[in-house]
């Protein structure tokens, strides 16, 4: 089958990385793959007479194929076949042609091959081009570009693009027969062409920055442009402190405002205007006035108000930027600044998440394209947390349209009932921890609780996000919040505080951990702990920290039958780069490490690529989780990677010698690459990261030299990123209300008997698939290695597999050459 893919309407980052997973993938499938350049405006102009595809084969790469002794035990000959076909540069650095030498002029529909789209997920934008075409529109337009592909024997189409550009996708789909037939009639195309060209497979990927589409949590580029815009905020924050200003920011996004609304919670800002949840009180100056005034009172030095581009009021009138900052200067007498950010969120390196997702969804289009069937409808690769699905297009389009219709239906519930639950709890977590609290809104006195909030184990991205919208929770309900500094250690030695609404402003953007953190278990002093627990006066505790913090709660939880102390609500929130606690698939921090490591690791092979001929063995942390290497190696691209799980053999090492030498080899002379071996630490005891540089440095010969990289603790560090943040506040809430929760059952409880807390009151809160569930403890150590620190079961493991896939391993490994 040939496959052909292209980007449609705006670009957004991850773009690149759907090209390469799709183009990688069909050709492991067998087929023959094709990029279209300029979106549907290519597709429509095609190729010019005489420029059609042109198979021209690197020079090493024709000797091999011409001498086939100098291959043994090919397991795919496909694969060599589809090596190169030498515009993969040219498509790279946008020149289009060299003197003298290749041209993409006049050629829309490219044939590619393995190595044209090497590398190309660390870019931004879309590689290949996009447009929008008015053309495409017409039927004019849609016959062209069926004669088009007709011509080059493309059977199936992969589209990246917005709403529009999957509707036409499925509008094509759906003309396919007619505009065969009218190609037909008009002697076009032969009876062969037209027998073999009964049906188009068509397959949509949703490549925007807005987060629009319904059924798919997310969609590609909107997380890069999430973290171009905080990394704005967090930039901004410091100058309107320094100022005491306030500043408003416009952000994109259309007529969605999942990105002002993640940017609002990620960014710390005081006030956000969305479409989708116009503000309640109109006049809405009075409601914002009223509610910053509240925040300056206080002591607050900076006020940040976030715009989405398509916001309104209740009425329907547009909400601008420039009016908002009018208000604030005239109603309160504020310095205030507009910075619209314009398309700088577009653009940049796509973060991690832009490169694994766009892969994993890239493999499954393909798949999806090769089930296809007349009778099966259009697919849209979707998400639903880490999990790729299959959802029909057209329905999704369609409540996407219905979202737009609900809010110009004034049914701003309805529109956020199709933006889906977590919307709706982001949204609400937005507004619990942005509002400093009225004292009419807090709780009865006596269901009001002391909750201690402790850190636990190494530091991760989140942790203090995830503090500061329990203190501010805290706050609102009129709870105490009590931070424990230093761990477990420091409870023992009274370093408890009581936290406040504006001493935890500050913390959304901060790494590390701001209360202190180490890895001492309560069991250092079991009695003591009960004893500091009753002098506290302890009525619930938040514990944030990692496959320790599990351990401390199995312990307090044990601790039970001979302490009454511990008989209170108590809870884990994991946090930890590691990402090795069980039973959930994501803990606060490891997206911060995995954009860390990303960030590291394009430097380390932009240094190793210019030296054209050198491997870098890089070493992570994760513990014995391969959690952050398998991961990384798919965002980095990285030829091997090495996990404690699978372990490190001097077979494997064989293997993957002779994997790097035959995939030296086939590079064409002068224009090796760098690569990249990413070693997770745990890997292995005799095999270490040292040992691997040298035998690879020895091996190597005069076809590739061998450098190493430790990352350590710069991959615990830095600025945490958005995701973590925001997923910081959602889990925290939920965590806070599962306290109160357990605390009211255990009021209920007769006061002149010990009260005794269930086993379902100690729990570990785990995302499981596109739920969030609060697992006991307990039932947490059936399905832990707890000799090894990690889950019995990980999600992410075949992602190993895949990786090696995408790199051809075990298909170069059978050449001899």
């Amino acid at each position: 089958m040939k496959i052909a893919v292209l980007t449609s309407g705006g670009d957004s980052a991850g773009m690149n990385a759907v090209v390469r997973s799709v183009v990688k993938t069909g050709i492991l499938k067998g087929c023959e793959m094709f990029v279209v350049r300029e979106g549907y405006e290519g597709l429509v102009r095609g190729n010019a007479d005489g420029l059609r595809v042109d198979p021209v084969i690197i020079h090493n790469l024709e000797q091999i194929i011409q001498k086939p002794s100098l291959i043994q035990n090919d397991p795919d000959k496909n694969l060599l076949h589809n090596l190169r076909f030498g515009d993969g540069d040219l498509l790279k650095d946008g020149t289009s042609e060299w003197v003298g030498g290749r041209t993409l002029k006049g050629r829309y529909i490219v044939r590619v091959g393995w190595d044209d789209v090497r590398g190309w997920f660390a870019e931004g934008g879309t590689l290949i081009g996009t447009a929008r075409s008015k053309t495409f529109r017409t039927p004019e337009g849609r016959t062209a570009a069926a004669h088009n592909l007709i011509k080059e024997g493309i059977h199936a189409l992969v589209v990246c693009g917005g709403d529009g550009s999957l509707t036409g996708a499925d509008v094509f789909r759906s003309e396919w027969p007619q505009l065969v037939a009218d190609l037909h009639s008009q002697g076009k195309i032969t009876d062969e062409q037209r027998a073999a060209h009964t049906h188009l497979r068509i397959v949509g990927l949703v490549g925007s920055i807005d987060n629009d589409m319904c059924m798919t949590d997310t969609t590609i580029g909107a997380p890069t442009a999430l973290q171009r815009i905080c990394e704005a905020i967090d930039n901004i924050n410091s100058t309107a402190y320094s100022h005491s200003r306030a500043f408003v920011v416009e952000v994109m996004g259309r007529d969605c405002g999942w990105l002002a609304l993640m940017a609002g919670i990620a960014g710390g800002a005081d006030f956000i205007f969305i479409p989708e949840r116009p503000p309640y009180k109109m006049p809405w100056e009075d409601e914002m006035c009223a509610k910053i005034h509240r925040h300056r009172e206080v002591g607050k030095r900076k006020t940040i108000v976030i715009v989405a581009e398509g916001a309104q009021d209740s009425d329907l009138n547009p909400i601008r930027a420039e009016y908002v900052k009018e208000v604030l200067t005239e109603r309160l007498g504020l310095d205030t600044r507009v910075t619209t950010l314009g398309h700088t969120q577009r653009g940049g390196r796509p973060c991690a998440t832009d490169r694994i997702l766009p892969t994993l969804q890239g493999v499954e289009a393909v798949e999806a394209l090769l089930e296809s069937t007349p009778e099966t409808p259009s697919y849209m690769i979707g998400v639903h947390e880490n999990k790729i699905a299959r959802v029909p297009l057209m329905e999704a389009v369609a409540l996407t349209k219905a979202v737009g219709q609900a809010v110009r239906d004034k049914d701003f519930d309805k529109a956020m009932e199709l933006r889906g639950p977590e919307f709706g709890e982001a949204l609400e977590g937005f507004m619990a921890t942005s509002s400093l609290y009225v004292e009419s809104d807090k709780l009865p006195q006596e269901q009001r609780i002391r909750v201690g909030i402790i850190h636990m184990g190494a530091p991760a991205g989140g942790m203090n996000a995830a503090t500061r919208a329990a203190v501010r929770y805290c706050l609102r309900q009129g709870h105490t919040p009590l931070a424990v500094h230093n761990g477990f250690r420091g409870l023992l030695d009274d370093n408890v505080d009581e936290l406040s609404w504006l001493g935890v402003d500050a913390w959304m953007a901060r790494g590390g951990s701001e209360l202190g953190t180490n890895r001492a278990l309560p069991s250092i002093d079991i009695g003591g702990m009960a004893s500091k627990f009753q002098e506290f006066n302890f009525q619930a505790v938040l514990i944030i920290g990692g496959f320790e913090a599990f351990n401390a709660l199995l312990l307090l939880e044990e601790g039970r039958k001979h302490y009454p102390a511990f008989h209170i609500p108590m809870v884990h929130l994991p946090a930890t780069i590691s990402n090795n606690v069980p039973m959930t698939e994501y803990s606060l921090g490891s997206d911060t490490s995995l954009n860390a490591l990303v960030d590291a690791c394009d430097a380390i092979k932009q240094s190793a690529s210019a030296s054209r001929d050198r491997v870098f063995v890089v070493e992570t942390q994760g513990g014995k989780c391969g959690y952050l290497a398998a991961m990384g190696a798919l965002a980095v691209g990285a030829n091997i990677v090495y996990t404690p799980e699978d372990g490190i053999n001097l077979d494997m090492l064989r293997r993957d010698v002779r994997f790097l030498k035959t995939r030296y080899t086939l590079d064409p002379p002068g224009r090796s690459e760098g690569r990249l071996v990413i070693r997770s630490e745990a890997s292995s005891s005799v095999y270490t990261t040292t040992f691997i540089t040298k035998m690879l440095q020895e091996e190597g010969g005069a076809l590739f030299d061998a450098r190493s990289a430790s990352l350590g603790h710069t991959l615990q560090g830095g600025i945490p990123s958005p995701m973590d943040r925001a997923r910081g506040v959602r889990l925290s809430l939920k965590c806070m209300a599962f306290l109160e929760q357990h605390h009211a059952v255990l009021q209920k409880q007769p006061a002149h008997k010990s009260r005794h807390a269930s086993g379902s009151s100690a729990a570990v809160i785990t995302i499981q698939g596109s739920s969030v569930t609060m697992v006991p403890v307990r039932e947490m150590v059936e399905h832990a290695d707890m000799g090894n620190r990690r889950g019995k079961v990980a999600w992410w493991r075949g992602v190993k597999e895949l990786e090696e896939e995408l790199v051809g391993r075990s298909h170069f490994i059978g050449l001899r050459v």
